[in-house]
């Protein structure tokens, strides 16, 4: 199974408590496909900057599950027939772990400080050294 979000609009010409059965109506066709629900979702009721098919107001919705891919396409078709749903969006999600393994694939333990090699420790003392001087030149100058 992987993970997902769903984001939707839910027209706001609807009360909040048909809205609401829309949420539920989702969650169960979720778990109807054998999905997980990882949270019982976000319910909002925000404004948008733009319009979306002619309503500014609307009821936001978020929620994270699982379920297997083949099962989407059911959702999505679910979701596409349900009139008063404007505008959706499914995410695949990578689990947080899975996310952290790739990024630190060691153990942070035991870092050192980064030692640049004795050329560029010189280097850089001679610039800083040749920049001194310059600016002794100028304010001289002034």
């Amino acid at each position: 199974m992987k993970h997902y979000e769903i984001t939707y609009l839910i027209s706001s010409e609807i009360p909040e408590q048909e809205a609401k059965k829309i949420q539920e109506k989702i969650n169960f066709l979720i778990q109807k496909q054998g999905g997980v629900l990882k949270n019982k979702g976000l319910f909002l009721r925000n404004k948008l900057s733009c319009p979306v098919k002619k309503q500014i107001q609307v009821f936001l919705l978020v929620l994270k599950f699982q379920i297997n891919p083949e099962n989407l396409l059911f959702l999505e078709k679910e979701i596409k027939a349900e009139k008063q749903v404007l505008r959706y969006l499914i995410l695949a999600q990578e689990p947080l772990k899975e996310k952290a393994r790739e990024m630190f694939p060691k153990p942070l333990t035991g870092l050192k400080k980064p030692v640049l090699p004795v050329a560029l420790a010189e280097e850089k003392k001679v610039k800083l050294k040749e920049i001194e001087k310059k600016l002794e030149g100028i304010l001289e100058e002034i």
